[in-house]
């Protein structure tokens, strides 16, 4: 019995020693059910490595800061090595690593906030000083996690993860970030003043703040699925739109083949007939011509270019250069998902060489731009090659770079300067030209 009583009263009276010992499988579990919701919301398909890292990772510094470091600032170093951990172990934007932090913290600050108002009305006694004695902070803090774990299979069930956010141009993701922000220094400063003056406040007071506070929490959440929804189902209708003119073209291009099959078999016959070879290869030539036309409007294609940001560009260069008679040749031979390169600043570099390629192949009486999309695995390295013919052949092939240089007068001449700019920012990304008497070359080079 003298054992039991031993047992019972260190459960039941401050204990330092025992709340150390207790907090590291609470830790544990702590950063267990946080990474639970984050790969959830954030619908992230991490392998078992990833997951067990940020565990042990958010477990050992939630421990030791918690009886090293006083508060508050314990909290806010917690915070910063959240926020560094979803963005290194789970290779996160900034935008989701800050999603990553703010979506735990919410529902656990939330959710202590409603604990305390409850642990008062049962207990009798402070919160604050209920998690000194172990038995209390178990109470409390397992409670808290079986709470979590609860809206974690909620939202598992009812399939609420945040959709790729990818879509969204500058200006929208600076918007969300702001009003995550400013929402969690709302929410955040609610929750202290409910959670300090929890035993003042009249109960009616605590629970419609925090009804309140979930209101907005859950309107934001919505905000953001709706922006991104709308950006999303945007950005379809565009490449549905461009999908559409294409297989438009491709239409009418097949239905002239077909009109004229027999004409052209006729034409054969002809140059057969005469025994004109020389007559025969030119018109075999022409017949190709036409032949590769269709061949790479078929290749421009969503399910061939399956980037959406770069089957737009391509879409409406190809456009623009078919209403000014030039040809695209269109080759890819790999998943343009995987380049390592940011997709915005992919499709800013390669509208630029785009630009310039249809300027420069307009004015020559051959007006030809290769498009080639390949991985070089000798190399580690992804190329993506745009070449076109070109009149001017003293081109300077390192002034282009130059800011203000044009070989046009009336253009701005930044084009390439910008794209030399992005390159500064990435040391795995490169700019050869080169130049021949018949093509003038931008490579791109992408290395992983």
């Amino acid at each position: 019995m003298e054992i039991f009583q031993t047992i019972w009263t260190a459960l039941t009276t401050e204990n330092v020693e025992l709340i150390k010992i207790l907090s590291i499988p609470l830790s544990i579990l702590e950063g267990y059910i946080s990474m639970l919701l984050i790969t959830t919301i954030l619908n992230l398909s991490a392998t078992k490595k990833p997951k067990t890292l940020y565990i042990i990772t958010l477990a050992c510094c939630g421990y030791i800061t918690k009886f090293i470091i006083p508060n508050p600032y314990n909290t806010f170093i917690n915070v910063i090595v959240f926020f560094i951990a979803g963005i290194l172990i789970f290779k996160l934007n900034i935008f989701k690593g800050l999603l990553a932090l703010i979506i735990p913290f919410i529902l656990t600050i939330f959710i202590e906030s409603i604990i305390s108002k409850a642990y008062f009305y049962i207990f009798n006694l402070d919160y604050t000083l209920g998690m000194n004695i172990p038995l209390h902070r178990l109470i409390g803090t397992l409670t808290m996690y079986l709470i979590l774990y609860i809206v974690y299979l909620v939202i598992k069930y009812c399939k609420l993860a945040i959709p790729k956010l990818e879509v969204l141009d500058k200006k929208h993701r600076l918007l969300l970030i702001l009003t995550i922000t400013f929402g969690i220094i709302l929410i955040a400063t609610q929750l202290y003043i409910t959670f300090f003056y929890s035993n003042v406040l009249p109960l009616f007071i605590v629970i419609i703040n925090i009804c309140s506070l979930l209101a907005y929490f859950l309107i934001s959440i919505y905000t953001i699925f709706t922006v991104s929804k709308l950006e999303t189902t945007s950005t379809s209708l565009e490449e549905a739109q461009l999908y559409n003119k294409t297989l438009q073209i491709l239409h009418d291009n097949i239905r002239a083949f077909k009109h004229d099959f027999w004409n052209i078999v006729q034409g054969i016959g002809g140059y057969v007939g005469r025994n004109d070879i020389e007559g025969l290869k030119s018109y075999y030539a022409k017949l190709v011509e036409d032949c590769q036309q269709v061949n790479n409007l078929t290749a421009l294609s969503p399910s061939v270019v399956n980037n959406p940001a770069i089957y737009n560009i391509l879409a409406n260069k190809y456009h623009m250069a078919d209403e000014l008679g030039i040809k695209i040749s269109l080759e890819v031979f790999m998943d343009l998902n995987d380049l390592n390169v940011n997709s915005y600043e992919l499709t800013r570099i390669l509208g630029i060489l785009m630009n310039n390629a249809i300027e420069a192949s307009k004015e020559c009486e051959e007006k030809v731009i290769n498009v080639i999309f390949r991985k070089d695995k000798r190399k580690h390295m992804q190329l993506v090659i745009v070449e076109n013919t070109y009149k001017d052949k003293s081109v300077d092939t390192e002034k282009i770079y130059e800011k203000g240089y044009s070989t046009k007068s009336g253009n701005t001449g930044i084009g390439l300067w910008e794209v030399r700019q992005i390159m500064k920012k990435h040391n795995n990304l490169n700019l050869y030209t080169t130049k021949t008497d018949d093509y003038f070359s931008q490579q791109f080079e992408i290395y992983y």
